[in-house]
């Protein structure tokens, strides 16, 4: 896995072999955030990242200056290999916590500027995330939620969609906390 831009542009870190987690491929995630540099000034913005895996989202994000960049990740294998890449580096903005994302949800009052999840595409309750991030008002007023899914769903019709993008086989719906005119 590797940083594509900001501070720690170019650093590398390895992913065990016996990870379970489908990193986003360096290709969706190099345009996503060539789209995302149109939309949102980075400085500063709090991220959280649910369901995240290696963490590769969240290090681009803490890379391009964002902070605090809180990453929720339920399995141990996953959150042992951010708690390594978090001590190598040793940035304080960026939070690992090892928790339930539908737990976490449901009982973190902080709002967000930007809010990632990359649930596993064969998640029973995968339909249901975009709708509780608004029910429980995760989003600042001006935020956004990048939801990556697999082909299977679409949310054009949610009230505070702005946008899907996709790149191969990954697929990105960008929502917005006020609902938005619709682009594709």
């Amino acid at each position: 896995m590797r940083i594509v831009s900001g501070k720690y542009k170019g650093r590398h870190f390895d992913i065990p072999r016996n990870f379970k987690a489908r990193p986003t491929t360096d290709f969706a995630k190099e345009n996503l955030f060539n789209v995302l540099n149109n939309i949102i000034d980075f400085e500063d913005c709090a991220v959280l990242d649910l369901f995240s895996g290696t963490a590769g989202i969240s290090l681009e994000f803490l890379s391009r200056g964002c902070a605090p960049i809180v990453s929720v990740e339920m399995d141990s294998l996953h959150y042992s290999h951010q708690r390594k890449i978090h001590e190598k580096l040793q940035d304080k903005n960026w939070i690992p916590l090892r928790d339930d994302v539908f737990r976490f949800i449901r009982r973190d009052s902080r709002k967000y500027d930007i809010i990632f999840a990359d649930p596993p595409y064969m998640l029973k309750e995968l339909g249901s995330i975009p709708n509780l991030i608004f029910e429980y008002g995760l989003l600042k007023e001006d935020g956004i939620f990048i939801f990556e899914h697999g082909k299977d769903y679409n949310f054009a019709d949610h009230p505070n969609f702005m946008r899907h993008i996709v790149y191969g086989s990954v697929n990105f719906t960008i929502f917005t906390a006020a609902p938005a005119k619709n682009e594709e």
